[in-house]
Order: structure tokens, then C-alpha cells, then sequence
């Protein structure tokens, strides 16, 4: 029996070492790595000046085309995340802010993403390998149910998210192997084939978002004109009214749902193609960057 348990707590304590080796060399490999996702581009950055800074959802990155502000002499990138919340948009602002860059203005997508508070799993676990070298990402999970987990059990999180930041992620960013994330300028455009263009947003709500709150707050705090904007939704949408009550919640909230109507615009009902993200920002640059 004595042998037993000292096996056994040898065992252990080999097992942890093990987590210990792996987090560090995969934190490792994360840490040097800038040209994966948008993530690590900021994360592994400084002092980057920019005119236009364009943040929030799929609804940003596949609406606002950034090389059309550039061509107005703008520098602009679009920041838009896929399957994000304002939870990730408010994280990467606080990191752009600690690197000191220099932005004029941002715009902000911010329409159905305002109805929740929560993370987006994918998206927020590609700031994970960063949580020990960064206190503002520490400290923006820190509230969450599982950081315990996160931040003090060694490899967990690479585990837990492996889809997204485990071996084979950790191969590709080894190899440098190249993805789309950072083309046209972080602008991801859709074919014209066209998804599920129904949509019912009856039972969202708005909510007054400590993310945006947050958003509005470092804008206000370093001199960014923040443009918070909504954006075009298909005309067979169940509960459109949902974008009136973001202006009564947020007055300051520009409504741009009905800039584009035709459903030749869009991809699915709540993503333009790119003829449709073309003259949406067609419209954002005569309203607001007009020269």
C-alpha cells in the first residue's frame, strides 16, 4: 500500500511538471506569434497610428470594406471578429490603448451583439495563452465563472479550447502557416450566394452593456471619436423594431439597418455581400469622413 501511494504521488507530480513544460512552451510559441488573428497582431504590436479603427462582430468584419477608407487616405483597419461580443471588442481596445497607439476615430458595430454580456468562447480563448503576460486580459476575465480554472491549473486552457488554441493550432502558428484573417486590411468580404435570409429578433433586448459602457469610456479617456453605428439587416427580419429600442437605450447610436435594402445585398439575412458592404461604407464615409 505504501508503495502504492508513493507511485501514485510520484505519478502526480510527474503529471503536473508535464502541464507545467507544455503551458510554458505553448504560451511560448503564442507569444512571439503576430500574424495568426487579429488577436496576436495587436497583442504583439506597438504604437500603431491609425485614422479608423473598426470594431465588433461578423457584422463589422463583413460590412465595413477598410480599403475604401484607405482610398479617401484614411488609415484604417478593420478589427471585426467573427462570432464576437463586446466583450472581446472592449478587450482589444484595452490592449491597442496599453500599446499606445494613436487612433482618430473609432466605429463600433453595435446593434444585436448589445443584447448579451457574455463571451464568445472561440473568440475569447485566442486571448487565453496571453492571461499570465497580460494583466488587462487577467484582469477582464477575472469576473468570469471558470477563471480560477484558467489562470491557476497549468495547460487547462489549451485543453479546454483545443479546437482553437490547442496542438493544431500551435502547428500552424510553429509553421507560420498563412490565413485571411489579416487580408484586405481585416475586411473579410462574402460571396453573393446567398444563406438564411430570415431572421426574428423578438426576443432580443438591449441591454445598458458594461462592455459598451467600457468601449465608450476608453474612447472618451484617450480623445477617440467614437462612431457607434447599426448595420443593415434583410427586410424579412421578424422584430426590426429591436434596433429602436438600441436608440432608446443608447440615443447616441447611429441606425444604419435600413441602408441597404434588397436582398441581392446580402449573404444571409444578417451579413451584406460584398456589392452590399460596398455601399454601406459608400454611406458611413459620405456621413461621417466626407473631405
Amino acid at each position: 500500500m505504501k508503495r502504492f501511494l508513493i507511485f501514485a504521488v510520484k505519478t502526480l507530480v510527474l503529471l503536473f511538471l508535464l502541464l507545467v513544460v507544455l503551458d510554458f512552451l505553448y504560451t511560448t510559441v503564442y507569444v512571439q506569434s503576430s500574424n495568426r488573428g487579429k488577436i496576436d497582431y495587436v497583442y504583439n504590436s506597438a504604437a500603431r497610428e491609425y485614422d479608423v479603427v473598426i470594431l465588433g462582430s461578423s457584422r463589422a468584419n463583413n460590412h465595413f470594406v477598410a480599403p475604401m477608407f484607405e482610398e479617401k487616405g484614411l488609415k484604417t483597419f478593420n478589427f471585426g471578429m467573427s462570432g464576437g461580443h463586446l466583450f472581446e471588442a472592449s478587450l482589444l481596445l484595452k490592449l491597442m490603448v496599453e500599446r499606445k497607439y494613436t487612433i482618430k476615430n473609432v466605429i463600433l458595430e453595435a446593434d444585436l451583439n448589445l443584447s448579451n454580456e457574455k463571451r464568445d468562447e472561440g473568440v475569447s480563448s485566442r486571448f487565453l495563452p496571453f492571461i499570465h503576460d497580460s494583466k488587462t486580459i487577467r484582469n477582464h476575465f477575472l469576473k468570469e465563472a471558470d477563471f480560477k480554472e484558467l489562470y491557476y491549473i497549468p495547460f487547462y486552457r489549451y485543453v479546454a479550447f483545443d479546437s482553437k488554441i490547442g496542438f493544431r493550432e500551435l502547428y500552424k502558428t510553429v509553421s507560420k502557416e498563412p490565413t485571411t484573417n489579416l487580408a484586405h486590411l481585416g475586411y473579410y468580404p462574402l460571396v453573393k450566394k446567398k444563406g438564411n435570409m430570415k431572421n426574428n429578433l423578438t426576443n432580443l433586448k438591449p441591454l445598458r452593456n458594461k462592455y459598451y459602457e467600457e468601449i465608450k469610456q476608453l474612447c472618451k479617456d484617450n480623445n477617440i471619436n467614437l462612431i457607434a453605428v447599426m448595420t443593415p439587416m434583410c427586410t424579412n427580419t421578424k422584430g426590426l423594431n429591436y434596433f429602436e429600442k438600441v436608440q432608446q437605450c443608447y440615443p447616441e447610436i447611429y441606425n444604419y439597418e435600413k441602408a441597404v435594402e434588397g436582398d441581392q445585398y446580402f449573404s444571409s439575412c444578417g451579413h451584406l455581400n460584398d456589392t452590399g458592404a460596398r455601399r454601406f461604407t459608400s454611406v458611413i464615409i459620405k456621413d461621417f469622413f466626407n473631405r
